[in-house]
């Protein structure tokens, strides 16, 4: 299973940014899905997941309000849209995916076997 995060780049403080990631090897309707990012000097964090089943979706408290994330299971690609970007969302962004995630677990990065390379997100005037 190959995933492929990309959509990242240079962004103004108070923009959008949609960011895809494509599942290659299998089907997506097979996974759930996260994305986590990682700072400078921070560790990785949670930032959103979604079923594979029913579509639920469970966002990071931090971040709530301002994510959508979604997917496309015919196009095998899930997407995070982030709106009102802040210079503290700066980071690599990736995306995650394992099968048979429980709710509870979906914060947890342990829980997805397969990583994307990520994609660099950077939020500055």
């Amino acid at each position: 299973v190959q995933l492929q995060a990309s959509g990242g780049g240079l962004v103004q403080p108070g923009k959008s940014l949609r960011l895809s990631c494509a599942v290659a090897g299998r089907t997506l309707s097979a996974f759930d899905v996260a994305w986590f990012r990682q700072g400078p000097g921070k560790d990785r964090e949670f930032v959103a997941a979604i079923r594979r089943y029913g579509g639920t979706t469970v966002y990071a408290d931090s971040m709530k309000g301002r994510l959508t994330v979604s997917r496309d299971n015919a196009k095998n690609t899930v997407y995070l849209q982030m709106n009102s970007l802040t210079p503290e969302d700066t980071a690599v962004y990736y995306c995650a995916a394992g099968t048979g995630v429980i709710l509870s677990n979906l914060r947890n990065e342990d829980a997805y076997p397969y990583w994307g390379q990520g994609t660099q997100v950077t939020v500055s005037s």
